[in-house]
């Protein structure tokens, strides 16, 4: 699965958004969610596979956080668009001005 893939869906992009905060343990994660335990385990898996997040072991708990690295490859697939958009909200923004 690519990072788009795994971003595709809206329980794991809600998960994502709860990890912008920095790192938390899958129960945290499942109280913050409307998914039951081993629904967030599976999306959490999947991120993972994805490089979307990382895992570390903190004694029984399991930490998660984001891995902004592939993150950016999205970033970067949106720059080109970003850059597209800029220009004709700039062009409309010029045509609102000299209507007004």
């Amino acid at each position: 699965m690519d990072v788009f893939e795994a971003i595709a869906d809206p329980n794991r992009r809600k998960i994502i958004a709860l990890l912008r905060r920095g790192e938390l343990p899958a129960g945290a994660l499942v109280d913050s969610l409307d998914i039951s335990q081993p629904g967030v385990s599976k999306h959490l898996k999947c991120l993972r596979e994805a490089g979307v997040v990382k895992v570390r072991g903190d004694g029984q708990r399991r930490l998660y956080r984001i891995e902004h690295r592939k993150l950016a490859e999205v970033d970067a697939w949106l720059e080109p668009y970003r850059q597209f958009w800029g220009v004709k909200l700039d062009k409309l923004n010029r045509h609102l001005e000299r209507e007004q």
